[in-house]
């Protein structure tokens, strides 16, 4: 690895908001030039030259959303992004330049020479810029363009929309914030190396041991044929796992990638499986001629089976939430700190099983939700897209590429239990039917280790056949229903009553007739209804957040009111409705004990729900002030009685459940009293 230049090293301090995975990137963030483009001519007039003059560009920070600077508020169109950077000598070397994530279309140059291109806004990208580099002064130059109202944009603009959508049909329901939103960084690799590393894991749940399948993929930029030599090394609960490898070699052509395969079985002793409450990791270390590439992994099993969701060979049904990027004043862009508040919050609201985002969230999130335990569906692409548009071999081969870019970054994260072809299509025509079959054995074809669904409204219109709508090809249905829940749900279970069904959306905006209030009583009759139907695996609300749109029944504030919480994440009530009652567990008091010393006794029962949310409740701890309590392990149904001690003449106690993972998940005020007139609160 080179040692770092000094002017990047003074840049470390601004990267410390965006976590970067390689653990030996250069990152090239902090201060660039910037300009808007709006008459699209910087290309032309050679912008990205190194002796093209920036005394009137504006300085900003990368990552950087320019939708949201006051100075280019929610422009659309072309914006250009310049820094430079010194270089020293590396004979031997191959240098890569990788960009997260850049919204939504870019053109890359580097000291004057286009280094590649990339369409798509939410997956990671790179170039091997090895020989555009030179000694001393570099020049980069980034052309990025976030107009997505277009018609073979992914997501983009209807080519065909109904009456009632024109012209709303233009617009995605969320904003195009544009920029070089996520991590922008330089690593430097040896000419054999290892591009990227796929980790199956898979349990065999009844002997505990764990087989473990690798495929490495391995690129030879050297000027001979190499037969690489592979070491392995599994680190897990604080130790080195002891693991004998079979590895299948394999000869790479001077200049061509090749993928080496290996396999080992883990000891029983040596596997602890992965779950929301008990998110164990392990990383494994491919080291090559002295390179190390590191990954972490977790050991799950993930599967649907007469209607229902299994993990780890026992039954869940969990809620969760959709959550919009949007935060004011950033937009799009999401530093650490943002990412650990959200799914904070929605991790202590029982938000456990997730159809995040209609579009693939940044790898910030995914490692938290693998080290904190959260359950993840990732989507690709394909937004309300037309008959026409899913036929088009172009608009086809975008999205097939972004969801090779999705996959290939995100198969080793444990969280990730299933990938989404697409949301709200019309997947009762022939187009949508095609398409649906088509991606999923795509998506197979790339990672055939998790499940696969797409997001349907048209279950709501009753569809009389199961062959009439394409949820007849996912592993488990998803819909998207804002009312007559019960009637619906039972439909669908009657066309595909072997698949398990998630509610991937239901909610209602908090500004209608009932305002805040009608949030919560929607909830409690949507619950009413799904409690009695096991078939139901999950149900994620619309949407965890407030967030800005164009689309028609925005407010004139410019923001969806759908949240649990505001903008700024300001709870509203409906987040600790949403709380207790997505819990699994609940808190009721038997009775109270009084002493004669200000000693005393509160007569507590725990129940682990069997409805829903519904799933082993393991390693709890109740915790009232100074006192916690270890709750005995419970299956759904069952039930425990603690007594908490309690001194003093208090008339209320703050009792609070917590996760084994820290997350404190329900809180309740109980009466400290005989008074049969005083209840729980």
């Amino acid at each position: 690895m080179l040692a770092l230049p000094l002017a990047l090293l003074l840049a470390l301090p601004a990267t410390a908001q965006y976590t970067i995975r390689q653990p030996d990137a250069i990152p090239l963030h902090g201060a660039w030039h910037f300009t808007l483009d709006p008459a699209a001519v910087g290309e032309p007039e050679g912008w990205y030259r190194s002796d093209y003059p920036m005394g009137r560009w504006d300085q900003v920070p990368v990552p950087h959303c320019f939708s949201v600077d006051k100075r280019y508020l929610f422009y659309t169109g072309t914006a250009w992004y310049r820094r430079t950077f010194p270089w020293g000598p590396a004979a031997g070397k191959r240098v890569r330049l990788h960009f997260d994530a850049a919204y939504y279309a870019c053109r890359v140059w580097l000291n004057d020479r286009q280094a590649g291109t990339h369409e798509g806004g939410y997956t990671p990208f790179s170039f091997d810029v090895t020989d555009l580099l030179k000694e001393g002064e570099n020049t980069l130059a980034v052309s990025v363009d976030n107009n997505t109202w277009k018609r073979g944009t992914i997501p983009g603009a209807k080519d065909e929309y109904r009456e009632a959508d024109a012209p709303g049909g233009q617009f995605p329901g969320w904003m195009n914030y544009g920029g070089l939103v996520r991590p922008v960084y330089l690593t430097v690799e040896p000419e054999v190396y290892a591009e990227n590393v796929k980790v199956e894991a898979d349990p065999d749940l009844a002997k505990g041991t764990a087989r473990l399948r690798l495929k490495i993929r391995i690129r030879n930029a050297s000027g001979q044929p190499v037969s690489p030599k592979l070491a392995f090394r599994v680190e897990g609960n604080g130790k080195t796992v002891s693991a004998n490898w079979k590895v299948r070699t394999v000869s790479i052509p001077a200049g061509g990638t090749a993928v080496v395969e290996a396999e080992t079985v883990l000891k029983a002793g040596d596997v602890k499986l992965w779950s929301p409450d008990e998110p164990n990791l392990y990383q494994l270390r491919v080291t090559l001629a002295g390179d190390t590439l590191t990954t972490p992994f977790g050991i799950r099993k993930v599967e649907v089976r007469n209607a229902q969701l299994l993990l780890n060979g026992k039954p869940l049904r969990a809620a969760g939430g959709n959550r919009v990027v949007d935060y004011p004043e950033l937009g799009s862009l999401e530093p650490d700190w943002l990412v650990e508040k959200d799914l904070r919050l929605m991790k202590e609201a029982g938000m456990e099983l997730s159809r995040l985002t209609h579009y693939t969230p940044s790898e910030t999130v995914l490692d938290w939700a693998d080290r904190n335990g959260m359950l993840i569906i990732t989507e690709a692409g394909n937004w309300q897209l037309t008959p026409r548009q899913m036929d088009n071999d172009t608009i086809r081969a975008k999205f097939r590429t972004q969801f090779r870019e999705m996959a290939e970054r995100d198969w080793n994260h444990p969280s990730v239990i299933a990938y989404s072809v697409g949301n709200e299509y019309l997947s009762e025509r022939a187009a949508g039917q095609r398409w649906t079959k088509d991606m999923i054995a795509y998506g197979r074809s790339l990672d055939a280790t998790r499940l696969f669904t797409f997001a349907s409204m048209r279950l709501n219109t009753m569809p009389k056949n199961p062959a009439d709508e394409a949820s007849q090809y996912v592993d488990f249905v998803s819909t998207n229903t804002y009312g007559n829940h019960a009637a619906v749900l039972k439909k669908i279970h009657e066309l595909y009553p072997d698949k398990p069904i998630l509610v991937s959306e239901y909610g209602r905006r908090a500004d209608d007739a009932e305002g805040e209030a009608g949030q919560v009583s929607y909830l409690a009759q949507f619950l009413a209804d799904i409690r009695a139907m096991p078939y139901v695996m999950g149900a994620a609300w619309w949407s965890f957040n407030d967030y800005q749109s164009r689309y028609p029944g925005t407010n004139a504030n410019g923001y969806r009111p759908w949240g649990l919480v505001g903008p700024e994440r300001n709870p509203r009530p409906l987040y600790a409705a949403h709380r207790r009652e997505m819990a699994p567990v609940t808190l009721r008091k038997v009775s109270w004990l009084p002493g004669g010393d200000g000693r005393h006794g509160l007569r507590v029962r725990i129940t682990a729900r069997n409805d829903f949310p519904s799933y082993a409740v393991r390693g709890y701890q109740l915790k009232a002030g100074p006192v916690a309590l270890p709750i005995p392990d419970l299956q759904p149904g069952q039930s425990a009685e603690l007594t908490i001690p309690v001194r003093g003449f208090a008339r209320t106690l703050a009792v609070e459940i917590h996760k084994p993972t820290g997350f404190p998940i329900l809180h309740q005020l109980i009466d400290l009293t005989n008074d049969p007139r005083t209840s729980n609160r």
